[in-house]
């Protein structure tokens, strides 16, 4: 956790929030020396914009095409990770479309209580640092990962089989590394089919 500065200093806050596409956490904005009184009297002047309980962004800071990301990523305190459809839409792999930010949370978290925002759909498992790739400011799964993810979640065949050919072709899996999605596809005829 970073140390936090006696005085606000907008440098660090500006520093954090465009390392995160302009959003940053009440957390965040203390760490800088807002307190919520400040950040709240920068809020009504227009300076910041609430997004979420807990999460706001620089209104002068451009908006990008994957907010949604970046904020279900902060609302998980950094802990979570795009996952399953989500990243596979993010990897341009297959015509999947996800109606949801597919967000994995590390085991540990399935007994937490929490509120889950509505259009996100939590998975609990540990990430390796091995599996995870960066999808601009945050963080997703691997190809390999994210592939297997969905062949256990039950993606359908086609698109299943539509995405692991592409990542292959494309040199962002091997075979090997796609066990799940095989075992997923046998019944169907197999990843060449």
């Amino acid at each position: 956790m970073p140390l936090r500065v006696a005085d606000p200093s907008w440098d660090i806050l500006y520093e954090v929030a465009s390392a995160q596409d302009g959003y940053f956490t009440t957390r965040q904005a203390a760490d800088a020396g807002y307190s919520t009184q400040l950040l709240g009297k920068h809020t009504r002047a227009g300076r910041v914009l609430r997004v979420r309980r807990g999460i706001y962004r620089l209104v002068h800071f451009p908006a990008g095409e994957h907010d949604d990301l970046v904020i279900a990523w902060l609302w998980s305190e950094q802990a979570g990770v795009v996952s399953h459809q989500t990243a596979l839409a993010l990897q341009g792999l297959s015509d999947v479309l996800p109606a949801h930010v597919h967000l994995t949370l590390p085991a540990e978290w399935r007994d937490r209580r929490f509120r889950v925002p509505v259009g996100i759909e939590i998975h609990h498992a540990d990430v390796a640092p091995a599996e995870r790739a960066w999808f601009g400011a945050v963080p997703t799964t691997s190809v390999p990962r994210s592939l297997n993810d969905c062949a256990r979640a039950g993606m359908t065949p086609d698109l299943l089989r539509q995405a692991a050919g592409q990542a292959l072709r494309r040199g962002l899996a091997t075979r090997s590394e796609l066990g799940a999605v095989e075992e997923s596809l046998a019944p169907f005829g197999g990843l060449d089919t």
